[in-house]
């Protein structure tokens, strides 16, 4: 008898438990994250009513997939530039919620007797909260097109990072039993380093390549290249440092630019699917029914506390960073669990040995109680708002939307500030890749060419050779590379003698990295003659030619990352209208809507729903403030503005895809091809097919007419019908027979 890896009996125990289970959930109108949590539960090892899981090793290694193939998804819908776009709001919001809730989670530990580490790591569990389910979450409530959930998913964003930052201080802290800041400020500097690093080199190269192959990409290839791409970032990810979760983010944002990003998100979803299920059974596979009867109250009071402190700080610092009370209500009882990252936190400590072991199903078991408390708490966040608005002093909500209207509309100096911004990104990238470069050719490079037996005097040479000449344009740009509109901006403000200090400061910071390159590889008094030698080369002989170059580079990064973002602007970056609370968003036609190809003067959208349709994508076609004759069509992408009250109503009419009598009326109907013979007392004589009215009277077409030994095949409906006839039609069948 063949015998069956544990694997995938394994797989087919934890699986079929969770179809059964989540169908339950799905009657029962709760999340789908909580079945996969009681599935786990049911087949964990903690419990006997079902059959057990033989190996643990092999979930986790599913799980881990998952957590992959959901960090990619993740990323595929947050482009990179929205990354490096959600400041703002979001981030003044999670860098206010996160160290508070780090307070909150070693206050409540300290209060129950527990150790310093113990309090520690508990606040690191209880800071970050949970992308999977509150995605999850909003898009089974159907809340996506929110105003608040772009608020929140920013935060998510920041929360990840910052969670990333979390887990390297903890661990200084747990090896060093000390506050090591700089260890914390190089791991920062180290992530935000590499951030560009794939930033830089992701837009270059992957649009072009997509475009470029975009003829030979069937379905079965695009999924392949990307996650065969997604891995590799994994991979790398993990070597130089960082969790393999991060890379799969970065990756998918990567290829969020790209004009194969929509394709690839549709094609990687079925396998988010499946793996994020896994991951959250592994994860309901460590409930420990023991441990939350011994320690219920602390499971109870540390829920309570990640309730009550997420919905508290993230409404705050929303409220400070100038958001709506509306919304900010809203943002923080969404963000108000603990889930993936909190797991991974509490591993940390384990594996470091230096918490306790009842960490683990602690975090396990407060985030069961969170998760199954999200969705409570979004259904009731606007309830709560209106009580909140109820009970505050008029006075306060006046003051406090116009605090809301004033941070929107202080754009005096907005111009000014984005361009400075722009500008300090601009000399940031090009340090960004100098050292990338530098650092490609002194620690891979210089070592693969010792390896084959080269001198060590003529493998630095040529490391070093190689460094120059390849940083060069870079270090043009970054010591003289102008902006024409921040000198015009600083010509208008009157800050012209700010260009000069801005010119000396990069022409200073372009000579100190070359030094520092350089010293690496010569000796000292060397390293000052090349250094001196190179800022002739780039400021004078070969400036025009350097220039050139870069502009070559420039042009085409700029290319690849506002092509796809330009044309998906309104998708990618949903903008409140301020102070009118409307926002707009995207809403996809089904296939089989009773409303399509009704013009949309006969729908009256506006009237009826309040909101507007502002663009109309339709495939690579784009209709910008479309009139009153056109149509939606099937798969349309449709822009919309409104209030969220507006937009919910729009989004019912959306969804019905067919009114109820359709189904009523076609759902026993048999389609077939029948002939009618036309006699002399016919209705239907010396009529044109158009006129006589049988496709509506059939729910058919008259595909074939036989008359006097000739056949004619699709007659066209301008045909006008003889004694004599035999008419083929294809529709109804009863309605057909009915004719004769």
């Amino acid at each position: 008898m063949q015998h069956l890896p544990s694997m995938i009996s394994d797989l087919a125990l934890i699986l079929g438990t969770a179809g059964l289970v989540t169908l339950v959930f799905k009657r029962l109108n709760q999340p789908i994250v909580l079945g996969y949590l009681v599935a786990g539960f049911l087949v964990g090892p903690k419990t006997s009513i079902f059959p057990t899981v033989v190996s643990g090793d092999s979930i986790s290694l599913w799980a881990e997939v998952g957590v992959i193939f959901l960090l990619f998804a993740l990323g595929l819908e947050f482009s990179f530039k929205r990354l490096l776009r959600v400041g703002g709001t979001s981030s003044f919001t999670a860098l206010l919620e996160v160290p508070m809730m780090i307070f909150f989670g070693y206050l409540s530990g300290r209060l129950l007797g527990w150790s310093t580490m113990d309090s520690l790591f508990l606040g690191g569990i209880l800071s970050i909260s949970s992308t999977s389910i509150i995605i999850r979450t909003v898009e089974e409530l159907g809340f996506k097109n929110l105003k608040f959930v772009g608020m929140v998913f920013g935060v998510l964003v920041i929360e990840d990072l910052v969670a990333v930052l979390l887990m390297v201080l903890l661990t200084t802290v747990a090896l060093t039993r000390d506050f090591a800041g700089t260890e914390m400020l190089a791991a920062i500097v180290k992530l935000s380093f590499f951030l560009a690093i794939w930033f830089v080199a992701g837009i270059f190269l992957l649009p072009s390549f997509l475009k470029r192959a975009q003829r030979l990409l069937t379905e079965e290839t695009v999924l392949v290249v990307a996650v065969g791409l997604c891995l590799v970032m994994v991979v790398f990810a993990t070597t130089v440092g960082f969790s393999s979760a991060l890379g799969a983010f970065i990756m998918g944002s990567i290829l969020a630019e790209t004009i194969e990003g929509e394709r690839i998100h549709h094609l990687v979803a079925p396998i988010k699917n499946l793996f994020s299920a896994v991951f959250f059974i592994s994860v309901g596979m460590l409930i420990d029914p023991s441990v939350i009867v011994t320690y219920w109250r602390e499971v109870l009071l540390l829920s309570a506390v990640v309730i009550v402190g997420k919905t508290v700080s993230v409404t705050l610092g929303s409220i400070l960073a100038g958001q709506t009370l509306k919304t900010s209500v809203q943002s923080g009882m969404a963000l108000a669990q603990i889930g993936e990252f909190s797991f991974i936190i509490a591993t940390l400590g384990l594996n470091l040995k230096v918490i306790s072991e009842k960490m683990y199903p602690l975090a396990v078991a407060i985030s069961v109680v969170t998760a199954f408390t999200t969705p409570y708490m979004l259904r009731s966040s606007e309830k709560v708002y209106t009580l909140l608005e109820k009970a505050l002093p008029p006075r306060w909500i006046i003051a406090l939307d116009n605090y809301s209207m004033i941070s929107f509309s202080m754009s005096g100096s907005r111009e000014w500030r984005e361009q400075v911004r722009a500008y300090i990104l601009k000399v940031l990238l090009n340090s960004v890749v100098i050292i990338a470069i530098f650092l490609l050719m002194s620690r891979v490079f210089l070592p693969f060419l010792l390896e084959r037996q080269m001198e060590e005097g003529s493998a630095k040479f040529i490391s070093l050779s190689s460094t120059l000449i390849l940083s060069a344009p870079f270090l043009w740009a970054l010591a003289f590379g102008r902006t024409r509109r921040f000198d015009l901006l600083l010509v208008d403000q009157n800050r012209v003698s700010h260009n000069y200090v801005f010119l000396v400061s990069r022409i200073m910071l372009a000579v100190g990295l070359v030094g520092a390159m350089v010293a690496q590889f010569v000796p000292l008094v060397w390293a000052v003659g090349i250094t001196v030698w190179m800022a002739i080369v780039v400021g004078f002989i070969l400036a025009k030619k350097l220039s050139e170059i870069y502009q070559w580079f420039e042009n085409r990064f700029l290319s690849n990352l506002n092509d796809e973002v330009q044309k998906n602007h309104a998708r990618k970056n949903r903008r409140a209208l301020a102070p009118w609370d409307a926002h707009i968003t995207e809403f996809l036609i089904p296939s089989e809507a009773a409303y399509v190809g009704v013009p949309l003067s006969e729908l009256s959208i506006r009237e009826k729903y309040g909101v507007t349709i502002a663009l109309i994508e339709r495939g690579r076609r784009r209709i910008t403030a479309p009139g009153r004759s056109e149509s939606l069509m099937p798969h349309d992408s449709v822009h919309v503005i409104g209030t969220d009250e507006q937009l919910l109503k729009f989004k019912l009419f959306v969804d019905a895809e067919r009114v109820l009598e359709s189904f009523e009326d076609e759902e026993d109907v048999e389609y077939s091809l029948e002939q009618y013979l036309l006699s002399e007392t016919s209705p239907y004589l010396q009529r044109t097919i158009r006129d006589c009215g049988l496709r509506e009277i059939t729910n058919g077409l008259v595909v074939g007419i036989e008359r006097e030994g000739r056949r004619i095949l699709n007659p066209d409906s301008s045909e006008v019908l003889k004694v004599g006839d035999t008419l083929w039609i294809v529709g109804d069948r009863d309605k057909i027979l009915a004719l004769v």
